[in-house]
């Protein structure tokens, strides 16, 4: 049987890739459960220590903003700028380290976001001689959409990139943003549209202003306190459930506002503006059901990955890490001891690896980007990029 080739794209064009090739102390740990020793060996971070490639962030914003890349210290336009791809660099190196990925398959659950990959790609030159494929879709639904292709049974390269991009935050009418007025809507997926591959329509029809003013108020709490952390949950929701009374709750400015109202003066602008950002955080994850889906997908992805193959995650927030980590290391474990792998390491990104019987981490701490790139693109602060290799 004729066997395809995959090749991994950088993720600033689309929310994910799949491809293939051809066919502390000891002393402290001695006390811990398997379970808490599990997470001991990837508790901390390693900040990326690539080069940063400026000219490969300011060539994104000449695409997008029309942006002269003269001016070395480049500063990114946020409100003109559609998406600025985090950890690129690093991304792009473990690409290149793999010229033999040919063809790649590319997902999106935002269909907007897919029509602006596709123009891209087709701009794109390098793209030329690669067999390439974008379709619409939820990273869940991984498996299905890989039985469409007749000649793929696995794959050697799977990227996902999650949570939302600029473009997303900053378009008022998809309602994810904390400082401009528009619907409180936060689907990922607003758009009419059917899935062929399924049969069935891929809308999403559940939306915040939903859950705001018909949820149980019990359930709403639980949304506050576990999807956005946050300690002052009870009087949200009490606040929540009493603007019921007055019509309820029906755009961005007005939840923004409950928010404010609940929040001390003394902690200023910067004090209301983190805590509205936990709650609206903490809605986008439940109206998407971003937790869950995130739990099955990294199941799925990594039994589709050929013998050798590598699933990469980059996260944005504590409870998305949180997700990737705990299932890494479950799925190599498979019920068995982990152990530190000290192994011959020839990408730089990889600093120290944990063993198990199915597969190997790559990245015992997650890496996280460079402080030039912090710097250049401040939104990428709290991102974190874990690898796991499939043995």
């Amino acid at each position: 049987m004729a066997v395809a080739k995959l090749r991994l794209f950088p993720h600033s064009l689309c929310g994910g890739f799949l491809g293939r090739r051809s066919c502390s102390s000891g002393g402290a740990r001695a006390n811990l459960s398997p379970a808490k020793k599990s997470l001991a060996l990837v508790k901390r971070r390693t900040r990326s220590d690539s080069e940063f490639d400026l000219e490969a962030y300011a060539q994104v914003l000449v695409e997008q903003t029309n942006h002269s890349t003269e001016n070395r210290a480049i500063e990114v336009d946020w409100d003109a700028a559609a998406h600025v791809p985090v950890m690129l660099g690093e991304v792009l190196q473990m690409i290149r380290a793999h010229p033999e990925l040919q063809f790649y398959l590319g997902l999106d659950v935002d269909p907007k976001a897919l029509d602006m990959a596709r123009v891209r790609i087709d701009a794109t030159t390098d793209c030329s001689s690669m067999e390439l494929s974008l379709r619409h879709g939820n990273f869940r639904s991984l498996k299905q959409i890989l039985g469409t292709f007749e000649l793929i049974e696995s794959v050697d390269g799977i990227l996902m990139d999650l949570g939302i991009s600029s473009m997303q935050v900053n378009n008022p009418e998809r309602g994810f943003s904390v400082l401009e007025d528009g619907p409180l809507d936060m689907r990922m997926n607003p758009h009419v549209r059917s899935c062929v591959i399924f049969n069935e329509s891929c809308q999403a029809t559940l939306k915040a202003e939903d859950i705001l003013n018909s949820w149980p108020e019990a359930e709403v709490g639980r949304i506050l306190r576990e999807y956005g952390e946050e300690s002052n949950w009870r009087l949200l929701q009490k606040k929540i459930v009493s603007a019921r009374l007055c019509g309820g709750l029906h755009s961005t400015k007005e939840l923004a506002d409950l928010v404010r109202s609940t929040c001390p003066p003394f902690k200023g602008r910067q004090g209301w503006i983190k805590t509205a950002t936990r709650v609206f955080q903490a809605l986008r994850i439940a109206v998407n059901d971003e937790l869950e889906s995130l739990k099955v997908t990294l199941d799925e992805a990594f039994d589709s990955l050929a013998s050798g193959g590598r699933l990469a995650v980059i996260s944005f927030h504590s409870l998305e890490d949180r997700i990737v980590k705990q299932s890494f290391l479950s799925i190599i474990n498979n019920g068995e001891g982990l152990e530190k792998a000290d192994l011959d390491v020839s990408e730089s990104w990889s600093k120290a690896r944990v063993l198990g019987r199915r597969g190997l981490v790559l990245t015992k701490r997650p890496i996280t980007p460079s402080d030039e790139e912090v710097k250049v693109n401040p939104r990428c602060r709290s991102a974190k990029l874990r690898v796991v290799q499939k043995i």
